[in-house]
């Protein structure tokens, strides 16, 4: 299952590095229990769900800010946009329904749970 958060200063190129990184990602494990399979080796599926609240800024009071989150009619094409780029790239995808109040159950077997944000990608990795 993939939650996406769509950020105000997300782009298109934001958007093509995440399906790319996602579907490349090697986070299953083989015969000898490492993990050097991606979704694509083991023929998975995505559940894509827009969930802007992962922009929930929580430092201040005690209700969430979602200034960082990307006005709902952007992200909306955005969401559109990730969804034909994951099924361009072979893997099988199936959405959440964008903007709505959904019902979502999750069975998370094994040890794997990232966070994947574009913007790391600009950032040295010798910091």
């Amino acid at each position: 299952m993939v939650f996406l958060g769509i950020g105000k200063s997300d782009t298109e190129d934001d958007m093509t590095y995440l399906v790319d990184k996602v579907i490349n990602l090697r986070v299953f494990s083989d015969e000898q229990g490492k993990f050097d399979r991606s979704v694509q080796d083991v023929g998975g599926e995505i559940l894509l769900v827009s969930q802007f609240t992962l922009y929930a800024d929580t430092r201040k009071g005690r209700r969430p800010g979602f200034s960082d989150a990307m006005p709902v009619h952007e992200a909306k094409e955005l969401f559109i946009k990730v969804t034909e780029y994951f099924r361009n790239s072979g893997v099988n995808i199936e959405t959440g329904v964008f903007q709505a109040d959904m019902s979502v159950s999750l069975v998370n077997e094994g040890p794997v749970t990232l966070l994947v944000d574009s913007a790391d990608r600009l950032k040295s990795r010798n910091t």
